[in-house]
């Protein structure tokens, strides 16, 4: 629209300069433009497995109650999940995805003008609604494409209100460890709100990768992000969870939606919980494959990120957006990194083992490598 129109004018400047999420299209929707039937999807880190299926039960035997509005505190998850932390159900808020969660802990930490701290190459979401809400989103550079955390405490200044770190960090599958992240908190002051992003901690089996959870405190300005997306396969109904001292999240509760998780979200959450088998399933699969993954990279010669997520971030000799677009011509739906500032990478996740071989397969073919 041309920039006279008056509804334009009436939008907040700033928000005409957001650049939007790109989620790329629907599997169903590439496979019709690319006259393909059999793509495969390793784009998205979800779990290969599918839902939970418990999960899946769950929400069958609640389909016909889905004309009643949920419960707005989901009381009886948040029952269950607080149990299966070990914390207060005070120190945990629901959302619809754990972005819904980061959003409100933005709009009620961070005015207009004030500062995030965050990384380069990290979630592109934190800029985003840092952005959204007027304030200055300051990422600081990753140091061998790993957070650095005495960086990130030496960048602070008095207009910084929110610190937000992503471990393990998406896309890199890089972590910090115990040691250092205690180092990080005592060097911060007291009051500044530091956000630790776990969306992929399932997937950690290093010991040495801290918990949010074992620094939880009602005195320590520290909130944990959490999903059931990635290991518990919900990553279609959308819900996460937060923890962190109880009078911050009773300011988040007041300020976000009601009915904001689904019904059969909460349902299926509850259910995941209790699906041990599944769970262990899924962290054996996505080990398993990754491991293989990454020996075939190494046999062709390509050079990746040692990872403790479910996905692997690897360079390629020819621009990340030309292996994308061809890998698509293949049905291997694949990310490009040049969103994320790294146009020589591509990220995949790892899946079931007969697509882990067709993604080697087919970037063997694109990039001309003869194995």
């Amino acid at each position: 629209m041309a920039a006279s129109n008056p509804l334009i004018g009436q939008i907040l400047p700033h928000l005409t300069q957001l650049t939007p999420y790109q989620a790329g299209k629907p599997l169903e929707e590439l496979e019709r433009e690319l006259g393909l039937t059999d793509a495969i999807k390793l784009a998205s880190n979800e779990n290969p497995l599918g839902p939970s299926p418990k999960a899946l039960a769950a929400i069958q035997a609640n389909l016909l109650s889905i004309h009643r509005y949920p419960d707005s505190h989901a009381y009886y998850l948040k029952e269950d999940l607080a149990a299966y932390l070990g914390i207060s159900p005070q120190q945990l808020i629901f959302g619809n995805g754990s972005d819904e969660i980061l959003d409100l802990l933005i709009r009620a930490l961070v005015p207009a003008g004030g500062e995030v701290l965050s990384t380069t190459h990290t979630f592109l979401m934190y800029g985003l609604i840092t952005k959204a809400v007027g304030g200055v989103f300051r990422p600081v550079p990753l140091k061998k494409l790993r957070v650095d955390l005495k960086a990130v405490a030496q960048a602070v200044t008095s207009q910084t209100r929110l610190i937000i770190l992503n471990n393990p960090n998406n896309p890199t599958g890089t972590v910090f460890y115990r040691e250092e992240w205690e180092e990080f908190l005592a060097a911060l002051p007291a009051n500044l709100t530091v956000v630790l992003d776990e969306a992929y901690l399932d997937f950690a089996d290093d010991p040495r990768v801290p918990s949010g959870l074992a620094y939880l405190a009602e005195d320590r300005a520290l909130v944990g992000l959490r999903t059931f997306s990635k290991a518990y396969g919900l990553a279609g109904l959308r819900i996460g969870y937060g923890y962190g001292p109880s009078p911050l999240i009773d300011c988040l509760n007041r300020l976000r939606m009601p009915f904001n998780v689904n019904r059969l979200a909460q349902v299926a959450a509850r259910a995941a919980l209790t699906d041990t088998d599944f769970l262990a399933r899924t962290l054996e699969l996505v080990l398993n494959g990754k491991a293989e993954i990454c020996r075939e990279l190494g046999l062709l010669g390509l050079e990746y990120v040692d990872t403790q997520a479910n996905f692997i971030l690897i360079r390629v000799p020819i621009p990340g957006r030309q292996v994308f677009e061809a890998m698509l011509r293949q049905g291997v739906i694949i990310r490009a990194m040049d969103a994320y500032g790294l146009p020589d990478h591509i990220r995949v996740n790892v899946g079931l083992p007969q697509e882990n071989r067709r993604f080697l397969e087919a970037l063997q073919q694109v990039l001309g490598i003869n194995g």
